[in-house]
Parts: C-alpha cells; structure tokens; sequence
C-alpha cells in the first residue's frame, strides 16, 4: 500500500491532534513535502513534536524520512478509482489531489531531461529531411500532437498511429529522417517492431517513453519520461501530461533555433485560423 493510503486507512486509529497532521498531508502533499516543520505544525494546529510523533507513527526516523518516502508516493501513478480517494472525499479534496499528482509528475519530468540531450534531440531534429512520429493507443494522442506542433517549422512531418501503416512507413524512411517514438511502457511489442524496421533504413531514432525500457535501448536518444504508472492499473494520465510538455518544450526549442523564417512560419499558421472564429 502507498503511503498516502496507508495514512488514509490509520485516519481512524489516530489521536486527534496527529489526525489533524494526517489531514494536512492528505490534502497538501505537494506542499507538505517542501514545507519546513513549523509551517506543518501551524496548518495542522499542533505543536512540531506532534508532526515528529506522527512521522514516526508511519515507521519514518523523522519528517525528513517521511517527506522522501512522500515524494517518492507523488510520482506512483493515478489509479482508475484513485486509491487515494475516498466515498466521504468530496469535490475540492478530489481536486486537490489529482492536481498535486499532476504537478509532481511534470516536476519529475522537468528535472529528467537534460539540457545537453534535449540539446542533441534538437540538432537532429533541425537536420533531419522528414519527421515521423509513431504512437499507439493514449500514445497515438501524443503523437498526433506532435506532428500538429512539429509541421509548422517547415520540415516534412507525418504522425503514424495505425500498426499496419506504421510498419510501411518506417520501412520506406530516407536515412537522413528523424521518427520520434513515443510510448508510456516502452514495451508495446508492435511499436518494438515498427522501430527495429525504421532503424533498418538508416533513419535516426528519439524515444520519449520510460528509461530502461526495451524502446529507450533501441533509441539513438532517450527523452525520459519516468512516470512510475502501471497501465495494468493506472489510466497513465500524468505520463501523457509528461509527453506533451516534452513535445512543447522540442517544438520551442527548435522553432528558437530555426530563428525568424519558423517563427514567421507559426505566425502565419495562426493567421490562417482567425477567419474560422467569432470576433
């Protein structure tokens, strides 16, 4: 069980005051992790050795203790039926928490990628002749988004999300290409196969998917998404806020170094939208 459920599940068991501490953390865990000790105690009305006595409770040495292994919850994944949540829970505590587990997975995301890697995926982005983003399922989305985003710029893009169609396209890739691989379990067999027969052509690989993974080996460059869901029994909806902010922070920085000509391009590109929309 994870430790906010297991805070969850001991709410009745507690002593008043450190109930209180429990219902802080239940309701502020982002904020809890980074908060010292006083600000703690003074949300949760009590005194700081109350905080201790309540870290200990949960088997922790001390709040430091309890705020790693806290952290380290934040990144876990959100459930179908969120464990975190309970029947008497209502709306703004729903709220709170689904926001606070997104928050902390786009922070992992952030501090995950390198300046120097996203700095390699750029330059074989700017070189390439064509790009071709491939995704399956939630991944499909993702890469569909990509190529909305990408296509301004001025290179050749193409999104690929049916198996059939993404195993000839990777077949027929010119070796100066880029296709970006995008997948939250980096193990989805098909997507396996269709990067070995891109990597036959000579084509540049970047995988955004899980460090480790089958697909981050196969990758000539990883762009880790290290979201802890398991898609056996969480909706991977923070991995996918994880992607598309990866997917954002490519497109931003490529357009800033294809300089004026792409910025004009999207500039352009958006014009074109404003006769379709009421003034």
């Amino acid at each position: 069980m994870s430790l906010l459920g297991r805070i969850q599940a001991l709410l009745p068991e507690l002593p008043p005051s450190e109930r209180r501490v429990a219902e802080v953390v239940l309701h502020r865990p982002v904020e809890v992790v980074s908060a010292p000790i006083s600000q703690i105690a003074a949300w949760a009305e009590v005194s700081q050795p109350t905080v201790i006595r309540f870290c200990r409770r949960l088997k922790c040495s001390g709040l430091p203790g309890f705020k790693l292994r806290l952290a380290g919850d934040l990144g876990a994944g959100i459930p179908f039926v969120h464990a975190r949540l309970t029947p008497g829970d209502d709306l703004g505590s729903l709220i709170g928490k689904v926001f606070d587990h997104a928050v902390a997975g786009l922070a992992r995301g952030r501090d995950a990628l390198r300046p120097d890697v996203l700095a390699r995926a750029v330059d074989l982005l700017d070189g390439a002749s064509r790009i071709e983003c491939y995704g399956l399922g939630n991944s499909g989305v993702t890469a569909l988004d990509a190529q909305m985003k990408l296509f301004r710029l001025g290179t050749p893009t193409l999104a690929c999300t049916d198996v059939q169609m993404q195993r000839v396209a990777a077949t027929l890739l010119p070796p100066d290409a880029v296709a970006l691989f995008i997948s939250n379990s980096g193990r989805t067999k098909p997507l396996l196969e269709v990067a070995e027969l891109a990597r036959r052509t000579g084509a540049t690989l970047i995988a955004l998917t899980r460090s480790g993974s089958p697909l981050a080996e196969a990758a000539d460059l990883l762009l880790p998404a290290d979201v802890q869901e398991n898609p056996e029994v969480y909706a991977p909806m923070v991995a996918r806020l994880v992607h598309l902010t990866l997917i954002d922070v490519l497109t931003v920085a490529l357009a800033l170094r294809k300089g004026p000509e792409a910025l004009g391009r999207m500039e352009a590109a958006k014009a074109s939208l404003k006769p379709t929309q009421e003034p």
